[in-house]
């Protein structure tokens, strides 16, 4: 069973992720989820994929963004 959270993520869909998460820029993203602001840089520039973990993070955290309590 293929699970979308898994799939690669672009430097599209980490842009619309931020915006979504509130993340105005590649600090406040890196601050969140530890890691270096350069990393962010590369993810968003195309240059470094973005890590499946990160990903499948980002994923979960919209998602339970939308769920109504």
């Amino acid at each position: 069973m293929d699970d979308p959270r898994l799939a690669s993520m672009s430097p599209d869909e980490l842009r619309a992720a931020m915006r979504t998460l509130g993340y105005q820029t590649q600090n406040d993203l890196a601050a969140a989820i530890g890691v270096s602001r350069s990393a962010v840089s590369l993810w968003l520039e195309g240059k470094v994929g973005v890590p499946r973990p990160v990903g499948m993070l980002l994923r979960m955290l919209i998602g339970a963004q939308r769920r109504q309590y």
